[in-house]
């Protein structure tokens, strides 16, 4: 494994005597192939050296008069000179978002959903199912309880279920919020995640004078789509309400006369085994229906997944093997003019090319869980996160911390499960993460490692979002390297800009809506 290497530094083919510590800067280090070294530091600067050149740093042999003094330096990486003052202002603006507090709240409106996804994490329930709707009265407790965050900005997110089958819960959460507002005085998104097979007129009407930010799934071509996404009781697939009801919002955003490329519907594709064998089908669709941001996201071992694991898992290197050729399409793409970028690129290479880290919950250190986000279940159970709730549904009530009726924010977010899943994602203190050259980029999920051992740390090199986390690291970095033209950095670059609806909002929470689901 990768996450070692910078603690056998004594095993390099260059002798230890001609080792020069006193010459070098605080940095991690690793291989990324092809004989090829990364030096990466808490800053979220990396350098990529030849082994040549790694060999000739560590025995001090970078002077001022060598071709990568300049940019080494400026990077940190050497001790002569170097400029702690400004390494230390670098790295308290990478971990700025620790003192915002809570910025997610997602809120089951309803357990109810009318498709039977293969994959489905929610612990859906029948449409019969009224009772596992959120009632009004639970809902004023879930804003009034969301908004005591410290945080200036807020983004409330309705899942389920299908969260639109319980329409009345948003509609009064969204009102609710903006009158209670006027004396929080935060900067409050609302984005609702839904299937798009139970909208009507009234509903997408209402969600676009409000403002409400939308988010769908759509997996690829009819046929992909509709096999991972069955929808139950209808002639038709799924795949066609979604395409109808994506065009009449975005067709609507330009009626309203807003800018195209800041209010549309963002979809994510979740790829099982029948969607690796269409990758490039599903590339080309979002090209198609002018989609300039597909999320490629793996597999997660939750809900109806681990029972359809063998129908539609895989190993992780197989997903990556197919990611890392889809992102070479989408690069050849972006090369021919074609504005699309892969969303899960673009969070590491925010953190590897800006000064800022975009604060996605669940890739950073800590993690997210009851510091960066908040779940507030159907009944008001709270939840560090969504992944929290759905252990829930499983019938493991360990991360239940508490209700809205009865525990007080403060609680909520210094619950002992709370503070036991930070200490178990700060990758400063993980063995094997601490030294590994990907902990600026990366984050650990202790649900998943308890999901999947039983035990909140796990062995961290042996999981899958290890490898993923360190295969899309070492994927990017080797683009990078192999760039001659500087084209591939150019397109990088371009995906690290945001351009934010509300320019106060991206100043306060450094994160993008909808984010979880």
């Amino acid at each position: 494994m990768n996450a070692p290497e910078g603690r056998r530094q004594h095993r390099l083919s260059l002798p230890k005597r001609t080792i020069q510590p006193g010459a070098l800067g605080y940095f991690r280090w690793g291989d990324i192939g092809d004989g090829r070294k990364v030096l990466t530091n808490d800053a979220g600067e990396f350098q990529v050296l030849d082994d040549a050149s790694f060999q000739t740093l560590l025995a001090g042999g970078i002077d001022t008069d060598h071709p990568l003094h300049a940019t080494l330096h400026a990077k940190g990486f050497l001790r002569a000179d170097l400029d702690l003052e400004d390494l230390a202002r670098k790295i308290r603006r990478k971990k700025r978002f620790l003192g915002n507090g809570v910025h997610l709240a997602v809120v089951i409106t309803t357990l109810r959903c009318n498709q039977s996804c293969r994959y489905c994490h929610a612990s859906r329930t029948d449409m019969h199912r009224t009772d596992t709707d959120m009632s009004l009265e639970t809902a004023r407790m879930v804003v009034d309880h969301a908004l005591k965050t410290p945080s200036p900005y807020l983004c409330f997110e309705y899942q389920g279920g299908e969260p639109t089958v319980n329409f009345d819960v948003i509609k009064f959460c969204v009102e609710y919020a903006r009158e209670k507002n006027r004396y929080e005085n935060k900067t409050v998104d609302h984005s609702v995640v839904t299937n798009m097979t139970y909208m009507n007129q009234e509903r997408a009407d209402w969600l676009l004078d409000n403002g409400v930010l939308v988010c769908t799934s759509l997996d690829g071509p009819q046929a992909v789509h509709d096999s991972n996404r069955a929808w139950r009781g209808s002639d038709t697939g799924a795949y066609e309400s979604v395409i109808k009801w994506m065009d009449y919002f975005n067709h609507r955003y330009v009626e309203m006369g807003r800018d195209p490329e800041l209010w549309h519907v963002d979809a994510l594709t979740t790829f099982t085994r029948t969607s690796l064998d269409h990758w490039k089908e599903i590339v080309d669709l979002y090209v198609e229906r002018g989609i300039r941001n597909i999320h490629i996201r793996p597999l997660n071992p939750f809900g109806f997944a681990t029972k359809t694991w063998k129908a539609i898992g895989y190993e992780m290197s197989e997903f990556l093997d197919v990611y890392g050729q889809a992102l070479d399409y989408i690069l050849q793409l972006n090369r021919q003019g074609v504005q699309i970028m892969e969303g899960t690129a673009a969070t590491f290479l925010k953190k590897m090319l800006t000064p800022d880290d975009p604060n996605f919950v669940d890739i950073r250190s800590p993690v997210g869980s009851g510091t960066g986000q908040l779940c507030y279940g159907f009944d008001g159970s709270l939840f560090p996160s969504d992944e929290g709730r759905m252990v829930h549904g499983m019938g493991d009530d360990l991360f239940r911390i508490g209700h809205v009726s009865d525990t007080s924010f403060e609680d909520a977010v210094m619950h002992p499960t709370v503070r036991t899943i930070a200490a178990a994602s700060i990758l400063d203190s993980l063995p094997m993460c601490e030294s590994c050259w990907n902990a600026p980029y990366c984050g650990v999920r202790p649900l998943h490692n308890y999901m999947q051992s039983g035990d909140l740390f796990g062995l961290r090199p042996t999981t899958p979002k290890c490898q993923q986390h360190m295969g899309f690291s070492r994927m990017l970095l080797q683009r990078m390297a192999d760039d001659p033209d500087g084209q591939n950095l150019t397109i990088f670059r371009r995906w690290t800009v945001d351009r934010p609806r509300d320019p106060a909002a991206t100043a306060a929470s450094l994160v993008t809506p909808a984010q979880n689901a």
